[in-house]
């Protein structure tokens, strides 16, 4: 099964039933509040990916993509954002996607993207651009656990689905990783090109022959929230940080391991 033929088979990101429930509650008013919407939506991969692709297929310009969720929400009606909601596939950790954990994945991915967001903001790059790649970045690695069914869990007792090798052990395995089918799933929901870019090179940002920082933000922001996973020690932090591409971008291991999103312990941690 190649990238394209995984597509195929299963392109719907289940979403949090508790966020799903919240927006439900929010999108009852005439005029519900913005940033508690923006919230909502930005904590759920499944519902930002429905969000953005409902507000690229009513932009009128295609040199124009939405970007971002609050320039989402600003050019759709409270009754296309009810449709949005409505057509959401609620997910149950245990199993809407076998071999996963949503309910963890809905937190890396919230995660990746608030850390994709500061280190943008430190190089004065696209932040919200940063942010959506960021949430959206790891939604194929659903697509493959869904179309790859059979034998995704003798891969996952390999390399975990968090794992920091996670996406060259499905390279050696399938040929391509959950990178490829995020940034295909992005092309087809009519994302602008630099998201779709940023995700498709996040693993090797500096391969791309049209270098894209926010690839090279993002593979940052990926390692960081893994090895924070993965409680990694001091020196096991030294010896995986991706020092290559942090000097491209002009970034040491301190600035990177200082960017700590809010309740990082509660996210990531049992303490």
């Amino acid at each position: 099964m190649n990238a394209s033929e995984t597509l195929d088979a299963s392109m719907v990101i289940p979403s949090a039933p508790r966020v799903v429930a919240l927006l439900m509650a929010e999108l009852v008013a005439d005029e519900p509040q913005l940033a508690r919407l923006n919230a909502l939506f930005g904590s759920d991969s499944g519902l930002a990916a429905l969000l953005l692709r409902a507000a690229n297929s009513h932009s009128v310009s295609l040199r124009h993509r939405v970007l971002g969720l609050p320039q989402a929400l600003a050019l759709l009606s409270v009754a296309q954002l009810r449709l949005v909601v409505a057509s959401a596939q609620v997910g149950t950790p245990g199993r809407s996607v076998p071999g996963l954990d949503l309910h963890r994945f809905w937190r890396y991915s919230q995660i990746t993207a608030r850390l994709a967001r500061s280190l943008a903001g430190i190089l004065h790059l696209d932040a919200v651009s940063a942010y959506t790649a960021g949430l959206l970045h790891a939604v194929g690695e659903v697509v493959i656990h869904r179309a790859e069914a059979a034998r995704i869990h003798r891969i996952n007792a390999l390399c975990a689905p968090f794992d920091l090798g996670r996406m060259e052990m499905e390279r050696r395995i399938f040929g391509f990783s959950y990178a490829q089918v995020s940034a295909g799933l992005a092309r087809r929901w009519s994302l602008p090109q630099v998201v779709v870019e940023t995700m498709c090179y996040q693993a090797r940002p500096l391969d791309n022959d049209s270098y894209e920082p926010l690839a090279a933000v993002l593979h940052l922001a990926v390692w960081r929230a893994r090895a924070a996973q993965a409680r990694l020690n001091d020196r096991e932090l030294a010896v995986t940080y991706p020092g290559e591409v942090g000097m491209a971008l002009g970034l040491d291991i301190d600035t990177v391991l200082q960017q700590a999103p809010i309740n990082w312990k509660p996210e990531f941690g049992d303490a």
